[in-house]
């Protein structure tokens, strides 16, 4: 075979055999908006014959098995599942009631059992709404929840004010142990009524979590951000928002879990400022007394 002066064995018509023009050749974008595209289809085809082999003597022009392989490629967080174990959050509270009775008198509402009362009538009525899973999306019901928390709280608030009130004055704390105790307390009890509130606030509460009403967060978890790290059923529960608001207290600032809106950033920023005073003047005090 003749070969034309100047072309090399290995030349097509139009340049090297096998490369694009290096000025002109396909563009690097394409070749990734493909395999991004080949990468989602395969997805899709390994869900669908998962759900198909799972439900074989489904109708195969039904759909159900797109459907089926639709549902395992989204998230748990952002479609319909059950809602969450009422368990956590019911024993979050009867931890606060047990730590108000171990409270000075000084510092608890009088009478003494009042809260408590007020506190174990909602969480009761609450169980007898939604008594092993919380599925409820009511007004009446979430009524009921922050009732609940505005109990807790303002009974916090007032003991946590009291007890500040004595370290300023320099009456409060006679014995360095007795003051850490106490404050600990307290401080307890402000993470799990702002663990209470994150976990009630966070895309319009535990019920409409679990309806998928509302597709974008108000915090954002690491396994949002990472579902491969993730179980597959993986979502957001009490747990999360109490282990939010316990890093919150004690970093005084985001750790894993960012906020996203506005309101998440404030009450964020409420907590870590309301912690950061207990702890210091509490401790700047029980120094003091050593």
């Amino acid at each position: 075979m003749t070969q034309t002066p100047g072309q090399d064995a290995h030349d097509g018509p139009s340049g090297p055999a096998g490369s694009a023009d290096p000025d002109g050749g396909a563009p690097g974008h394409d070749d990734d908006a493909l395999a991004d595209r080949l990468a989602r289809v395969e997805a899709l085809l390994t869900a669908h014959h998962a759900a198909t082999s799972t439900a074989p003597h489904a109708a195969p022009h039904s759909g159900g098995g797109l459907a089926e392989a639709e549902r395992l490629l989204t998230p748990a967080w952002r479609r319909v599942t059950r809602g969450e174990p009422r368990w956590a959050s019911a024993a979050a509270v009867l931890a606060v009631v047990a730590i108000q009775f171990t409270l000075p008198q000084r510092l608890a509402v009088h009478p003494r059992w009042l809260m408590p009362v007020v506190e174990l009538a909602l969480l009761v009525a609450l169980t007898v709404s939604d008594p092993v899973r919380i599925e409820s999306r009511s007004r009446g019901y979430r009524a009921l929840g922050f009732a609940l928390m505005a109990a807790i709280g303002s009974a916090n608030v007032y003991a946590m004010l009291r007890l500040l009130r004595g370290l300023i004055r320099g009456t409060e704390g006679a014995s360095a142990g007795t003051l850490l105790l106490t404050g600990g307390a307290i401080w307890l009890t402000n993470v799990i009524v702002f663990g209470l509130l994150y976990w009630e606030l966070d895309r319009g509460g535990p019920g409409a979590r679990a309806q998928g009403v509302r597709q974008v967060p108000d915090f954002l978890f690491v396994q949002m951000q990472s579902p491969d790290l993730a179980p597959p059923h993986w979502e957001p529960t009490f747990l999360d928002y109490f282990y939010l608001s316990f890093t919150n207290s004690t970093a005084f600032s985001p750790t894993d879990v960012m906020p996203v809106t506005r309101w998440a950033k404030m009450l964020m920023l409420t907590q870590s400022a309301v912690s950061l005073l207990t702890v210091v003047l509490v401790v700047a005090r029980a120094v003091n007394i050593l």
